[in-house]
């Protein structure tokens, strides 16, 4: 594998850096981190998604308050287990292989790491770079490829972390729904990257190791859009995160109950780009330019699960932070790790503090209860905002929005690539949704569930996710 390695980090100076990132239940536990560990990891993470450059990660801390997702999946024959990050800003499933030497091989969050080794499965295959993914991946025959050359991947990242390596192809296992609420066990070929170099965060065991990433955005390199050109799924797929109990829901497949009002999705787009057009605070109107949110000029609009805070645009941040401690003029606010607004309140947050709403294209709107955008620090009386001012990281300067896991919470999201739309809905998270199978047309059940203690030790709040193929699945993909 030395000569393999050598090829990547040759093959890797000539290419673009490419975007990282059940079963169809997969189980999804939440990472903690301290809250210098968020605002770090959602500062690295606003430089890869508002940066044409750096795709970055971080997150690291003390595990005080809720941080990164990550879920359970199975990949091999023998199928083994692998914990990956959740990642809906990002493109490929990549995890770390048996030849990397700066690997984690252990990690303080409670669960095992594996690293996957394509000698030892019977059905993996390697990937060339003359293979058409790798053409169309990198748009175009990378420079001096030759048949025997592995197709390349190298991911950097706003922290200084990186990983680089090639493509396999194997079996990727996971459960589809058959019922009410009865899952099977099912495998479709999927290729994915297997990491042979790490750099930063990535290279060393700690509290935040994990075996890689599993990115759920729109390119045609991630395992959703793979089995959706494979004809197992429709290119649609949602989250519902329960902050009130822990645990909620993700599913791929059409949501039929409930219904979800839906906003465009900004076209020719990386990421989940949505049209905001005002803000709303107490039933005012905040008043902005009229260019605050024009995405042609850079200053678009973000949506972002793996994200944990919300970002604003300085003079969007600082009319809404006026008008949230309005109601309480007498507040005595302080800085908390130098950077965020923090105070002691003992009254109900929902009764003391104002509703935002965010209002979107096509007569959406998203609604911020106090609850969702105020969070405990050290005891039920000590409260800090979530809201954040953004740091003018995009290339050309302008500040963009970000919302992030703190406004999309309890409510119902869907992604619908089909149709380029996104919605969602106020919703119990710990309940259920119904989903519709598209071959046989039976709508399914798919309900909120938290991962097993005797699968995973449980680290603080665990979210479990449900992902489930609204078709059925075909012959497996040889």
């Amino acid at each position: 594998m030395d000569l393999r390695i050598l090829l990547i980090l040759l093959l890797a100076v000539e290419i673009f850096c490419v975007v990282a990132n059940a079963n169809l239940v997969f189980p999804v536990q939440r990472r903690q981190a301290s809250l210098t560990g968020i605002k770090a990891h959602d500062s690295s993470r606003r430089g890869r998604i508002l940066s044409a450059v750096d795709f970055n990660l971080g997150g690291n801390g003390l595990p005080t308050v809720t941080g990164l997702y990550f879920t359970k999946i199975g990949l091999g024959s023998p199928s083994k287990d692998y914990y990956v990050q959740v990642d809906t800003g990002s493109d490929i499933l990549w995890v770390n292989c048996v030849e990397c030497t700066r690997c984690p091989r252990k990690s303080d969050i409670g669960i095992g790491l594996t690293l996957y080794d394509p000698k030892r499965s019977k059905t993996s295959e390697f990937v060339s770079c003359e293979h058409n993914f790798c053409s169309s991946t990198y748009e175009g025959r990378i420079l001096g490829c030759k048949a025997e050359n592995p197709c390349p991947y190298s991911i950097s990242y706003g922290d200084g972390s990186a990983t680089t390596g090639y493509y396999v192809q194997d079996y990727l296992t996971f459960n589809r729904v058959n019922g009410n609420p009865h899952t099977a066990t099912q495998n479709s070929s999927i290729i994915f990257g297997c990491g042979a170099a790490q750099s930063g965060t990535f290279a060393s065991s700690s509290e935040e190791a994990l075996d890689g990433i599993i990115g759920f955005g729109q390119a045609n390199s991630s395992v959703l859009s793979q089995l959706a050109a494979s004809g197992k799924v429709k290119k649609i797929f949602s989250h519902c995160l329960d902050t009130n109990v822990g645990g909620g829901i993700f599913s791929i497949g059409e949501v039929v109950e409930p219904k979800v009002k839906t906003t465009p999705l900004v076209p020719n787009m990386a990421h989940y780009n949505v049209i905001l057009k005002n803000i709303e605070v107490d039933g005012d109107i905040l008043q902005l330019p009229s260019d605050t949110f024009d995405s042609e000029n850079g200053k678009g609009t973000v949506i972002d699960s793996g994200t944990t805070l919300a970002y604003l645009p300085r003079i969007v941040y600082d009319q809404l932070m006026s008008k949230v401690l309005a109601k309480q003029p007498r507040l005595k606010v302080y800085l908390v790790e130098e950077q965020y607004s923090c105070f002691q309140y003992t009254g109900n947050v929902d009764s003391g503090f104002p509703i935002v709403k965010l209002h979107f294209e096509d007569s959406l709107s998203l609604t911020v209860y106090p609850h969702d955008y105020l969070f405990n620090y050290k005891g039920d009386s000590y409260w800090c905002i979530g809201w954040q001012k953004s740091a003018s990281e995009t290339k050309n300067g302008k500040d963009m929005t970000l919302l992030g896991d703190f406004v999309l919470s309890n409510k119902l999201v869907v992604y619908d690539l089909e149709n380029m739309t996104i919605g969602w809905t106020d919703y119990n998270c710990s309940s259920s949704i119904k989903v519709k199978d598209e071959k046989t047309g039976i709508v399914h059940t798919v309900g909120a569930h938290k991962i097993s203690s005797s699968s995973t030790y449980i680290v603080g709040r665990i979210l479990t996710f449900f992902l489930l193929i609204s078709a059925m699945l075909n012959s497996v993909i040889n």
